[in-house]
């Protein structure tokens, strides 16, 4: 601590990202990162961009992003101006706190779920209520009917990796008229209904994704906000107060490339689906009560073996998965869904630690 701290700093927790181990080849299973590349296309985007010289990085990048939002307008079926860009989808949650949930009532969230969000209420002091999931991790959307200044949670839910069917959301949109409402669709794209079909119909909902799971791009930072032009007007106006080129040249022409080329979307998707049953079969029969995913991750306890001690036993192996020390959770692991080799890796290690047997 210093003296020269503002106040809020001594009362911020500030978020803790999963670890980046420095070792050379690591089953890396803990930050939920694609074990896939991205398009060959956005390779070769950014080849373009920088040409043969670099030329193009000594300007300045196009500050609202115009092709990147119509490219990602075209995808989703709807217009530019629905569309905010900013750099990653936690700086565009961010901002929605400044812009959107900062009002006389609390919002609510869920008590297990992105703890960056806890984080964000504190650092703009929004008020909050956190709503417990059910016995079987799920949202209950009556659980939200209730007085708000805006609702916020995942879908699929993170950590846990639960979906709601698209109905329930517009169920929750029909009663909850007063206040914004904002879906984290980060992992929609690997069984999930997406809520950016509702976004014409309900002027108070925001639909938050990103580029860095489904698509492969973690390392370049690119996340999104799709809702009525009015929503996007007041991110875009705290954008312009804070930071007028969050994405650079590169960030927006490879996340451009990643949006064209749909085709590799659908089969590296496929292939991570087809992976997450894979490992849910081969964890279950070592005796692991796995909840159901449709992230490109796993939730997982074992009813025999501390969480935490299997999270220590799997690193000494250099596996890393991710173990939150949190009330309701604290016996659970959530597991990245790597390749069919990683996730070989993992079952084999946790084989040996738990004495099950592989099926």
């Amino acid at each position: 601590m210093s003296r020269y701290w503002s106040d809020i700093v001594h009362r911020l927790v500030p978020y803790v990202p999963g670890e980046q181990p420095a070792l050379a080849r690591p089953v890396k299973l803990n930050t939920n990162e694609n074990p896939y590349p991205p398009s060959p296309h956005v390779v070769d985007a950014i080849r373009r961009e920088l040409g043969d010289d670099g030329e193009a990085l000594r300007r300045y990048p196009d500050p609202t992003a115009r092709r990147l939002r119509e490219a990602v307008a075209a995808h989703h079926g709807i217009r530019a101006d629905q569309v905010f860009v900013g750099n990653g989808s936690d700086e565009v949650l961010a901002h929605t706190f400044q812009a959107l949930l900062k009002h006389d009532l609390p919002i609510l969230f869920p008590d297990i779920t992105y703890s960056f969000y806890p984080t964000y209420a504190r650092l703009y002091d929004v008020r909050y209520t956190t709503v417990p999931l059910d016995d079987a991790f799920a949202i209950d959307i009556d659980d939200y009917a209730q007085p708000n200044g805006g609702v916020l949670f995942p879908n699929p839910n993170a950590p846990t990796g639960h979906a709601l069917p698209l109905a329930e959301i517009e169920r929750l949109l029909a009663r909850n008229t007063e206040s914004v409402v904002v879906i984290d669709e980060a992992y929609v794209d690997f069984g999930a209904e997406s809520a950016v079909a509702l976004i014409n119909r309900y002027p108070n909902l925001l639909v938050v994704h990103t580029t860095s799971k489904s698509r492969s791009l973690a390392g370049m930072r690119v996340g999104f906000a799709f809702g009525h032009a009015d929503l996007i007007d007041a991110l875009n106006r705290v954008k312009d107060s804070f930071n007028s080129y969050p994405l650079d040249r590169l960030a927006q022409v490879a996340a451009t490339a990643a949006y064209e080329d749909g085709a590799w979307l659908r089969t590296m998707r496929e292939r991570v689906i087809a992976s997450r049953a894979r490992l849910t079969a081969a964890l279950a029969a070592l005796g692991f009560d796995v909840v159901p995913s449709a992230a490109n991750f796993v939730f997982a306890r074992h009813p025999g073996h501390d969480a935490a001690a299997l999270a220590a036993r799997l690193r000494e192996q250099e596996i890393f998965v991710r173990y939150f020390n949190a009330p309701r959770v604290n016996q659970h692991l959530r597991i990245t869904v790597g390749t069919d080799a990683e996730c070989d890796t993992l079952v084999d290690a946790l084989s040996a630690i738990v004495g099950g047997k592989r099926g």
